[in-house]
């Protein structure tokens, strides 16, 4: 049995524990609900094993499927994730960075990061206006849309934002976005430049958005904050300040995150 050391700790891994993060972390991956043999196919492991996986994380409620015995996550593992935000240091600690941001433009704000081709909300801060665009926590939304999606990919080297790219069809939500590879790698790049992104509704008709990354202290984690409101409450003239204010509140966090301060 493969020997890991985690915290510092030894300890003989569970193989069936590793095929089930495997199989988890494939569904978060995936834009569709994945059947036994398209998870069989894609992991390498039998089909026998990944039935009996699949239908144990049913039985759990951490999945559910289909009418076409396709499978996607279920409402148990939504609770656990609302559960492990409201505990994470991360979110305590930029929460009031949520509510400050807030605050300034009485508009709706965001903590997300990747999780493969998605970008999960793990906070928020409502609008109090009477008309908003609000999302629940734990929403997962497509990379390759919005703000919030762009400011993550810059966080990517070039080699695999192409392999994403290549991967997959860009989506034309709305008859702004970019369904085009080439124009959106130069997206991404000036992204990467700015460190600041806008979408002007790309994803949504009648919204617009804009983010900063966060450059946390956290290997393999891609996080960001993105501001969002109806296009007549984000006007162009708004931009340049909503943009300077953001970046200054994100180098804060990022200090605090990195320094401990």
């Amino acid at each position: 049995m493969e020997k890991g050391k985690g915290m510092g700790v030894a300890f003989k891994r569970v193989p069936a524990l590793d095929k089930c993060v495997h199989i988890l972390s494939l569904l978060a991956q995936s834009e569709k609900a994945l059947g036994i043999s398209d998870i069989s196919n894609a992991l390498g492991y039998h089909k026998s094993t990944v039935f009996n996986t699949v239908y144990t994380l049913i039985d759990l409620g951490v999945l559910e499927g289909n009418s076409d015995a396709k499978f996607r996550f279920g409402a148990r593992l939504y609770s656990l994730a609302k559960a492990a935000a409201k505990g994470s240091d991360l979110v305590s600690t930029i929460h009031p960075y949520l509510q400050e941001i807030n605050q300034k433009t009485g508009l709706s704000v965001f903590l997300g990061i990747r999780a493969g081709l998605r970008v999960v909300i793990v906070d928020k801060v409502d609008s109090p206006m009477d008309i908003k665009v609000s999302s629940e926590t734990g929403m997962r939304i497509p990379l390759l849309a919005g703000a919030g999606g762009k400011v993550l990919l810059s966080q990517l080297p070039d080699a695999e934002v192409d392999t994403i790219l290549s991967g997959n069809k860009l989506k034309k939500f709305t008859p702004s976005s970019c369904a085009n590879r080439r124009g959106y790698r130069e997206i991404i790049k000036k992204v990467r430049q700015e460190g600041f992104a806008v979408d002007d509704e790309e994803y949504i008709e009648g919204v617009r958005a804009f983010a900063v990354p966060l450059r946390l202290n956290r290997d393999s984690l891609q996080a960001a904050i993105w501001v969002v409101g109806l296009k007549s409450q984000i006007k162009d003239e708004v931009l340049p300040s909503y943009k300077s204010m953001l970046k200054e509140i994100a180098e804060k966090i990022e200090d605090r995150l990195w320094n401990g301060d």
